[in-house]
């Protein structure tokens, strides 16, 4: 079972882009090539796994939106680690 959840918010900041949806399609795309159970919501995207797993899909996510043309990037993040183990549903299924 995984032992954290880690809700990203990633704003690449690109005056040179014209798309910046696009981009945050990229950073979504590495989640999902990563493998972790994750959720779209409106203003983040919240990713199950082991903690360490994904602060480095995070870390992913910043080193690409640099490749793609970001100036920089503001990542906006919030971790829950349960040692004994969390899931999204865990945390939402009261209200499903």
């Amino acid at each position: 079972m995984a032992n954290s959840l880690v809700s990203i918010q990633i704003i690449p900041k690109a005056d040179n882009v014209k798309d910046v949806y696009g981009m945050v399609d990229e950073a979504i795309a590495i989640i999902e090539d990563a493998g972790v159970a994750y959720q779209v919501n409106p203003l983040e995207t919240t990713m199950e796994g082991e903690l360490s797993e994904l602060l480095h899909i995070v870390e992913k996510m910043n080193a690409r939106m640099v490749e793609i043309g970001a100036e920089n990037v503001i990542s906006q993040i919030k971790i829950l680690h349960q040692p004994s183990g969390i899931t999204m549903d865990t945390l939402t299924e009261k209200y499903r």
